[in-house]
């Protein structure tokens, strides 16, 4: 049985990159995904409903969400949670202001 000092030197003689904080390889050249599209979602909130009242929604339905008015949006980026934040209006387009980051560190523990 080997120890864990003795592991990791066999690691680190075998080539791999070092692991930073994140968990992510600390000399990753991060140019080649610069450009690489993702989706940024905000949700105001969530609720479950019949599939009968689905069907019954028209032009001026109301549904009522999970969150009560002046909570904080989430926003996702592929559907990961990476922040908390406002809505704002920015030339009469709605914009987000972000209130509370996600550290990458926690963004990559949920990812596991």
């Amino acid at each position: 049985m080997t120890h864990s000092n003795e592991a990791g030197a066999a690691v680190e003689a075998a080539g791999r990159p070092e692991l930073g904080a994140t968990g992510l390889a600390a000399d990753v050249n991060l140019d080649m995904i610069l450009d690489v599209p993702v989706t940024l979602a905000m949700e105001v909130g969530r609720t479950r409903i019949s599939i009968r009242n689905l069907l019954q929604l028209n032009q001026g339905s109301v549904v009522e969400l999970d969150r009560a008015a002046g909570e904080p949006l989430d926003v996702y980026v592929n559907g990961t949670l990476v922040a908390h934040g406002e809505v704002v209006v920015i030339n009469e387009k709605f914009g987000i202001r972000l209130t509370d980051v996600i550290s990458p560190a926690e963004r990559v523990r949920k990812l596991r």
